[in-house]
């Protein structure tokens, strides 16, 4: 009996190690901007990529320069930072995509007028 208890464990633990293997490698690094980074005219970086709930984009940029702020639709669009809004400013952010609409903004004067920001729809 214990044989089938043992064999049991095995088999749940080798079950859990695929699910979360299985996830990992179904995730993608994206680093915003390509090799120019979070910058101006970064707004069409998306354009003709696939994107999934789970994968990580990098933004680098120089702190002072820029920063990183996700926000609703109405402060992508308007170019306002709401009320509650997460802001990063390392120079190197790294965040998860949800699955749906993300939308991130540089809310330094001017910046997310002249292109600083991106919509992606995770699938």
């Amino acid at each position: 009996m214990s044989m089938g208890r043992g064999s049991a464990i095995v088999a749940l633990t080798l079950s859990f190690w695929l699910l979360i293997h299985f996830e990992m490698a179904h995730s993608a690094t994206y680093t915003v901007g390509g090799a120019n980074g979070w910058t101006f005219n970064t707004v069409g970086w998306p354009k003709g990529k696939r994107f999934r709930a789970g994968d990580t984009l990098v933004f680098n940029y120089s702190p002072g320069a820029h920063n990183v702020v996700a926000v609703n639709k109405g402060g992508y669009n308007a170019c306002k930072t709401p009320k509650g809004a997460k802001i990063y400013k390392s120079g190197s952010d790294q965040i998860k995509l949800v699955k749906g609409q993300n939308y991130f903004i540089c809310n330094f004067v001017g910046h997310c007028q002249s292109g600083t920001k991106i919509a992606i729809n995770a699938v």
